[in-house]
């Protein structure tokens, strides 16, 4: 069984269908790239993942629990959505750190408001805290950023704050862990230490979305690639195949433009 079921999802805005009939599957451990031109759907997907918006029509599955049934309104409600987030963490485009927390504040705040519904929270407060804290510094260190825990995001380079904000998304254990355009913020020469953490987190057999630009680490990486146009998957299969050989016109004719660069 997949870990991710997602079957006929359909999002508006108004008058304008920005995704149709989108369906896919991924399975525990597996990478999973969405490439595609600007407005072609793909954040509007991932937003959807996360519940950021909120589709017209379709399901989405983690586990073969149903998190979000159009049809059924308690998966719509927002106290629901909240819970179902849990589920997926978002690593977005433009770091959204907070600049009044250091690193490792940014990385445990989630952990910590959470905890605060903790029954035993306010008997075993300082435990639990330092439980919080030492899991954020160990993910810190495997971000390669020990030594910048009390550092804020003014004073880290953008690869530096992207790694961070890697790190606040791993801290709650999402089931899967979403990417929007990850290194799309960057200087060239700081988009390869992103990549090598996400690189690190596959051969882990982290279970992720990434939508992403960069199509040499995306046919590297990724055991699924998924190609949209339009709003709608026009092309999906193992990495090899949907960028080392596709099969359709419009993804033959957008890949063409990454090969002339």
């Amino acid at each position: 069984m997949a870990l991710l079921e997602v079957h006929h999802i359909e999002k508006h805005f108004g008058s304008t269908q920005v995704l149709k009939d989108i369906s896919f599957n991924l399975e525990q451990g597996q990478a999973l790239a969405i490439i595609g031109s600007s407005g072609s759907g793909k954040t509007t997907l991932l937003r959807c993942l996360n519940f950021l918006e909120t589709p017209d029509k379709g399901t989405i599955k983690v586990a073969g629990e149903i998190l979000f049934d159009a049809k059924v309104s308690a998966t719509r409600s927002e106290a629901a959505i909240r819970k179902k987030r849990l589920h997926f963490g978002l690593v977005f485009q433009s770091f959204n750190l907070f600049p009044q927390y250091t690193a490792l504040e940014n990385v445990t705040l989630a952990g910590e408001l959470l905890a605060k519904e903790r029954e035993d929270y306010k008997a075993d407060k300082k435990r639990i805290v330092a439980g919080i804290e030492a899991q954020g510094r160990e993910l810190l260190a495997q971000m390669g950023l020990s030594d910048r825990e009390g550092h804020y995001p003014h004073q880290l380079s953008g690869g530096q704050q992207q790694r961070v904000a890697i790190a606040r998304a791993l801290a709650l254990h999402p089931d899967i862990l979403c990417f929007d355009e990850p290194t799309s913020a960057l200087d060239p020469e700081l988009t390869g230490e992103v990549l090598r953490v996400i690189r690190s987190l596959a051969d882990q057999q982290t279970t992720m979305v990434i939508v992403t630009h960069e199509m040499a680490f995306a046919r590297d990486v990724a055991d699924q690639v998924i190609f949209m146009d339009g709003g709608v998957i026009v092309e999906q299969g193992p990495a090899h195949m949907v960028i080392g050989d596709p099969q359709e016109a419009r993804t033959k004719q957008f890949l063409s433009r990454y090969s002339e660069h």
